[in-house]
């Protein structure tokens, strides 16, 4: 994984509490693998974006490896950056990456602030009663905390224990899902600690102000690159379900165009490039879907 260069404790740290990735030493991306515009697809743009030739795109950049700032504190990278840029590059458009909280996306999204969301959204029923999404990778969810497990964090029984979770993600439901069991049962609840970012939840469990936290599998995967082995996994990972591009409800045109924008990449190897660039080729799929059944 060229990316994952070790960040000392101390520093993440500091990102908990600056509260920001402009100080984070994210390693130096390699240069991304160049795409050729296909015409054909270019010309099914919406007027509106092809008239521009740019792509706006809200994102939340503290989920790294997914998306995450680089050392000059405003450039976005990430496996997810690569996966869209390459697509939009077979669409003949640049890309705007703009940071955002990661609850406030969807909004921007159906606002018409954002053209479209690319930060690590999982497709999920209730997502898709507000938006349109295109399915690009596959990943699940996986607990992970300070290594030796000093605090016996039970992902299956985490009754009594502080967990880390990034607002407005699939693991807040996961985590709350987990302390109403255990009141039901009787036992002491979970202390459901939330923040604004993944960054800054990893940092939690590193100061030992949190047990543990969940996070998709490669965050957790990176989180514990980052701190020099000070992490590790607790459990397997579960529930993998993919992620998909956020799009306007309506906006099928867009949807469509996006799709067949990830079977291009597929297709002319670019994609599995990236996967393997990232060290995540467990994640891809064969082919992208609009509003794929997660039922």
């Amino acid at each position: 994984m060229p990316h994952l260069a070790v960040l000392p404790v101390a520093a993440v740290l500091a990102l908990s509490a600056c509260g920001g990735g402009a100080e984070e030493e994210a390693a130096e991306p390699e240069d991304a693998p160049a795409v050729a515009v296909d015409e054909e697809l270019a010309a099914m743009v919406p007027d509106e974006i092809a008239e521009d030739g740019v792509i706006t795109i809200g994102v939340d950049s503290e989920y790294p490896p997914a998306e995450f700032l680089d050392t000059d504190g405003q450039t976005v990278i990430g496996f997810d950056v690569e996966l869209f840029d390459a697509v939009a590059g077979k669409l003949g458009l640049e890309t705007d990456w703009q940071s955002a909280p990661f609850d406030s996306i969807i909004t921007g999204v159906d606002s018409g602030k954002y053209d479209v969301g690319v930060s690590s959204f999982t497709i999920t029923a209730e997502r898709l009663e507000n938006v349109t999404m295109v399915s690009y990778l596959v990943v699940g969810t996986q607990w992970f905390g300070l290594a030796g497990n000093p605090e016996g964090v039970d992902p299956d029984d985490a009754c009594g224990k502080r967990i880390a979770v990034q607002v407005g993600t699939i693991q807040v439901d996961d985590i709350q899902a987990r302390n109403d069991r255990c009141v039901e049962e009787g036992k002491e609840p979970i202390e459901i600690q939330q923040f604004e970012s993944q960054t800054q939840a990893t940092s939690s469990v590193v100061s030992g102000q949190s047990d543990a936290s969940l996070a998709d599998l490669p965050v957790a995967a990176y989180a514990i690159e980052q701190t020099g082995q000070e992490l590790e996994t607790y459990g397997e990972q579960y529930e993998a379900a993919p992620y998909g591009v956020v799009v306007p409800k309506e906006d099928t045109e867009l949807a469509e165009v996006i799709r067949a924008g990830f079977a291009a990449v597929m297709e002319d190897g670019t994609y599995d490039e990236i996967l393997a660039e990232w060290g995540i080729q467990g994640g891809g799929i064969e082919t992208p879907e609009v509003n794929p059944d997660v039922e």
